[in-house]
């Protein structure tokens, strides 16, 4: 089937952390994580990925995955179990304002995929995803955003991605998303029959079983490959 819609999540697909700010509550303590203290949290949340099945859409969702994410970080920062800083660093994470920074040619590259294919964001976020994507630049990039805040699903359940193709007005058969968390993006596109592309920036996933890309500037090839392996371009 054709290829004609490109799906992609936000946080850690196209917008990224401003750390001073996620980080605040740590950093007002004087508690500067470095970059290997953060990837160590990043595979600790791809590990979960192994054993998806089985699981709450509550555990494999957002929550789930920043719970993950703060446990490994306070223990790769041996620091003593503190609910109410995890609330709060929990909460700096899930501000969209708080996800402001992009890699270069992000906008340059959305824009090449655009003339092949309409783009769309489906985001698990606190309504703000739009915005956030238009202060960074590439707001004009989409023909629509789907917010878990306003549609009242949030990733991995499939009405999400469901709300997106009716937005769309396409099929499951003629998308696909990009994201970066295995049983959140993927498993959740996957059950909405879409096809995924996981997004493994930090490149410490352990699934294999559907391609992958390292940066958004590589998704223009690996798109031209797969057409060749059932991937139909439309125009």
């Amino acid at each position: 089937m054709s290829l004609r819609a490109l799906f992609f999540d936000a946080g850690n697909t196209l917008l990224f952390p401003d750390t001073e700010l996620t980080l605040a509550p740590l950093i007002a303590r004087g508690i500067h994580p470095t970059e290997e203290a953060l990837r160590s949290s990043e595979r600790a949340v791809r590990d979960r990925d192994k054993h998806p099945q089985g699981s709450t859409d509550d555990a494999r969702g957002s929550r789930g995955y920043w719970s993950i994410y703060f446990d490994q970080l306070f223990s790769t920062l041996n620091l003593p179990a503190d609910p109410e800083l995890q609330k709060e660093l929990i909460a700096c994470c899930h501000k969209s304002t708080n996800w402001r920074r992009i890699v270069p040619r992000t906008c340059e590259i959305l824009l090449e995929l655009k003339r092949d294919y309409r783009l769309g964001v489906i985001s698990n976020s606190d309504g703000g995803v739009r915005q956030a994507l238009a202060v960074a630049g590439i707001g004009d990039c989409f023909e629509c955003v789907i917010d878990s805040a306003n549609v009242g699903f949030e990733k991995p359940n499939p009405a999400i991605f469901r709300a997106a193709l009716t937005a769309m007005n396409v099929r499951p058969d003629e998308s696909v998303y990009v994201g970066d968390v295995y049983s959140i993006d993927i498993l959740g596109a996957q059950a909405a029959g879409i096809r995924g592309i996981l997004m493994d920036a930090y490149c410490v996933s352990v699934q294999d079983s559907c391609p992958r890309i390292s940066s958004l500037a590589e998704l223009p090839l690996l798109l031209r490959n797969l057409s060749d392996t059932g991937f139909t371009q439309v125009t």
